[in-house]
C-alpha cells in the first residue's frame, strides 16, 4: 500500500508539477497529493494519514500546527543541490533543480521508522546478465539498448558493474550518488527501497543506478555482497527486469551470474576471442558451475556505425542496427524461443 506524500508550496504550479512527476515514478512508494492552501492540507491530514510533507520554506513552523505528519522536508529556495537542513533543523532540499534530483534528495532525507513493504508486488524481478570474457565486443552498448527496449513495456532497472562504464559521459549527467553509496547503506544496515530510490536515475524511461566513481570501490565489493543487494532488489519486485552489465573488477562474479535467468555473452569472430570463450567454458566446468553455461547465450552483435557521436550515441544504438537486433532478440524471448546461440 502506498503512503501519502503531501506537497504544499506558495507556487501551486510547482506543487502540481512535482506531484504529477512523482506519481509517474512507480518505484517511489508514495502517492503525491498537491495542495493549494494550508487550510485544505489541514483538513485532508485530519482524515488521511500523511507520511511525508514537503513544504515551502516560506511557510512558518507555527502555520503547521495541527497538521499531523510523519516527517517534514523543506523545499528551500536558497542553498544548492545536495540537501541540508533548514534553520529549525528540518531536512531541506533545494527546490530549483531538476525534479528527479529533488525527488532523489527527498528520498535520501526520508527516515523509515519501521519495516515497510510499501510497493512490494509479490513478484520477483527477472535478472538478465550481460557478461563476456572478451573485451571491446559491444557488451555495454548491447546492455544499454536491451534495457531501453525492455523499459518500453515494463519497469526496468539497469545496473552497471563496469569499472569504467562511461555512462556519465553518454548520458551527460553528473551523479550525486552512485552504486558506492547504495553498498554503503547496505553495510550500515540502512538499505530500503526508499534508499534505492534516492540513487536511481532515469534515461529515456530506463531507471539505472550510476556505476562506481572509482574502480577501487568495485574491487572492494565482494560477489556475495553484490549478489545480496541484487537479490534483495529483485525480491521486492518493483521492477519487472533488472539488467546487469558485468565488468572484470567484480570479485566472485559467478555468485552474481547465478542470479541470472539468462546470460547474454557478446563475442567477436577471431581466434583470440574463440580461445577466451573456450577457456571460460572450461573454467566453469572445472569449478563445477556448468549450470551457468546452460544459461549462456552467445551473441554476435552488429558492428556500431563508424560515425557514431557520443552526444547521441544511446539514441543511435536504439534506432540503428543494434536496436533492430535487440528488438528481434526480445521478440524471440517473448515467444519462448532460444536466446542467441550455444557454443
Amino acid at each position: 500500500m502506498k503512503r501519502i506524500m503531501a506537497v504544499y508550496d506558495v507556487d501551486p504550479f510547482y506543487a502540481d508539477r512535482f506531484a504529477e512527476f512523482t506519481n509517474q515514478r512507480e518505484a517511489i512508494p508514495f502517492t503525491a497529493v498537491a495542495f493549494t492552501s494550508l487550510a485544505r492540507l489541514r483538513e485532508y491530514a485530519a482524515q488521511q494519514p500523511v507520511e511525508l510533507l514537503l513544504i515551502g520554506d516560506e511557510v512558518k513552523d507555527g502555520e503547521l500546527e495541527g497538521i499531523a505528519t510523519g516527517q517534514i522536508v523543506r523545499l528551500s529556495e536558497t542553498g544548492a543541490a545536495g540537501g541540508g537542513t533548514s534553520n529549525g533543523g528540518t531536512p531541506a532540499v533545494y527546490k530549483y533543480q531538476a525534479t528527479d534530483s529533488v525527488l532523489r534528495e527527498v528520498m535520501a532525507c526520508y527516515q523509515v521508522k519501521r519495516p515497510a513493504v510499501f510497493a512490494l508486488t509479490g513478484t520477483r524481478s527477472q535478472i538478465i546478465g550481460v557478461y563476456s570474457p572478451i573485451g571491446r565486443c559491444g557488451k555495454t552498448g548491447f546492455a544499454l539498448t536491451l534495457g531501453q527496449i525492455l523499459a518500453r513495456e515494463n519497469k526496468v532497472l539497469f545496473v552497471s558493474l563496469e569499472e569504467c562504464s562511461g555512462l556519465s559521459r553518454l548520458t551527460a549527467s553528473e551523479y550525486g550518488k552512485t552504486l558506492t553509496d547504495l553498498v554503503y547503506d547496505v553495510r550500515q544496515g540502512k538499505y530500503s527501497h526508499l534508499r534505492l530510490g534516492s540513487v536511481v536515475y532515469n534515461w529515456g524511461g530506463l531507471d539505472y543506478v550510476p556505476p562506481v566513481t572509482y574502480a577501487e570501490d568495485l574491487a572492494d565489493m565482494s560477489g556475495e555482497e553484490l549478489a545480496g543487494i541484487l537479490g534483495r532488489i529483485a525480491g521486492e519486485g518493483i521492477y519487472a527486469t533488472i539488467v546487469v552489465d558485468f565488468g572484470h573488477f567484480v570479485n566472485g562474479v559467478e555468485q552474481l551470474l547465478a542470479l541470472c535467468s539468462v546470460i547474454y555473452a557478446p563475442v567477436k569472430e577471431d581466434v583470440v576471442a574463440s580461445a577466451k570463450l573456450k577457456e571460460w567454458k572450461d573454467y566453469l566446468e572445472i569449478s563445477g558451475r556448468m549450470e551457468l553455461w546452460e544459461r549462456v547465450r552467445i551473441l554476435k552483435l552488429p558492428r556500431p556505425a563508424m560515425a557514431a557521436r557520443r552526444e547521441n550515441y544511446l539514441e543511435q544504438l536504439l534506432w540503428g542496427e543494434m536496436g533492430d537486433y535487440v528488438r528481434t532478440l526480445t521478440g524471440k524471448q517473448r515467444e519462448g524461443g532460444r536466446h542467441g546461440t550455444k557454443s
